[in-house]
Formats: structure tokens, sequence, C-alpha cells
């Protein structure tokens, strides 16, 4: 599934399954392992939450590292912070990652 893609079916109140690529959730995601990701909605982020989302330009599927006010710092899973965002930056909620 293609970033664009996810966006589109969140924002349309899809959960969506995808395998994301990259080793930088890892241990918590690996490589292509099949996650399941729920729209946002009313959910109240907070340090710790797995969120789809975009930083930069770039899209993520990363750690809610800390949370200010209405904004989020995004984070992987080995320290590297990508930045600050406010909650319209997050499109939906990791709620399972398949064994």
């Amino acid at each position: 599934m293609r970033n664009h893609e996810i966006v589109a079916a969140l924002g349309d109140g899809k959960t969506i399954k995808y395998r994301p690529t990259g080793n930088s959730m890892q241990p918590k995601i690996e490589s292509r392992q099949l996650v399941t990701v729920e729209p946002l909605g009313d959910h109240v982020l907070k340090k710790g939450d797995i969120v789809f989302c975009k930083v930069k330009s770039h899209f993520y599927l990363h750690l809610v590292s800390a949370v200010q006010g209405d904004r989020v710092q995004i984070s992987n899973n080995k320290g590297h912070v990508n930045g600050w965002i406010t909650r319209n930056g997050v499109y939906g909620r990791c709620i399972e990652i398949a064994p």
C-alpha cells in the first residue's frame, strides 16, 4: 500500500493492514511485518503510541516520544528524533502488530 492510499483510507475512516519497510522500528516492528492501523479519531495521543504520520514531507510509522500541548514528537525505535508535528500530521494509530 502506498502512503497516499494509506492516508486516503484512514481519512475515510477505514482501518487498514499493511507491511511497512525499514529497520528503524526494530525490534517492535520488523521490516515487512504486518501491522493494523486505525484512524486516529478521538484518541488522545500519548508517549509510546505508534502512529502513521507525516514529518517534514516524509511518512512514518513511528513512536510518539513526547507530547507537549497539541504537538507530538515523532521518533524511531532507535532513538532518532524525526521532529515535532501537530495532531493534523497524525493520520492513524497502530493497534496491532502481527507475530
